[in-house]
């Protein structure tokens, strides 16, 4: 288990990374390890659950995948080696619409859409810090799902910048611009 790294200074690696248990969870930002703990509450898990089955029905037999927490996706280029690689994240769920970037350790490089479920703890991270990640990996769309609220923002990447975001709550419906067809439907999310 790395130490707290805002205390120490230290910079961390996708190498040192794999080295400490698998029943924690953690997540390296610009080299600096960030602890996921507390567990998700049991309404974020409901919320994810919707979000992910609705995705997850309409993708089966596509090329396109969705992809739940705990799922590594290293935001780096290809082939990268491990020690080198300082941005791991574990987003709640990851569309990944080139399965050139799924390997058996997750996926390496930017998915198409990411959606991050917020909670009072994780919020500031999710709104700030991995907002301004996402939109320099190149991450199309980053949805930030808020159950409190009942809302979904949508970042959408012009021109490599995310823009102000789209904001849905129920009893709204989400066309979903990167997977034509696809509409996310809020009741059963916030229900």
């Amino acid at each position: 288990m790395p130490p707290r790294s805002e205390e120490f200074q230290t910079r961390y690696s996708y190498a040192d990374y794999l080295t400490w248990p698998e029943a924690e969870r953690w997540e390296i930002i610009d080299g600096v390890a960030y602890n996921m703990t507390p567990a998700p509450s049991p309404r974020h898990q409901e919320v994810l659950g919707e979000l992910f089955r609705q995705f997850a029905n309409w993708l089966s037999g596509k090329e396109c995948k969705v992809y739940m927490a705990p799922f590594d996706v290293r935001l780096t280029e290809p082939n990268l080696p491990d020690h080198l690689i300082n941005q791991v994240v574990q987003p709640d769920l990851a569309v990944i619409c080139d399965p050139a970037k799924v390997d058996e350790r997750g996926c390496m490089g930017s998915p198409d859409l990411v959606v991050e479920v917020i909670s009072p703890a994780t919020a500031k991270k999710d709104l700030s810090i991995k907002l301004g990640l996402y939109e320099k990996a190149g991450v199309k769309e980053y949805w930030v799902v808020n159950p409190h609220d009942k809302t979904v923002m949508i970042f959408k990447l012009k021109q490599n910048q995310y823009g102000k975001p789209v904001v849905y709550s129920t009893p709204d419906q989400i066309s979903v611009e990167l997977l034509d067809g696809l509409t996310i439907l809020l009741e059963p999310v916030f229900a």
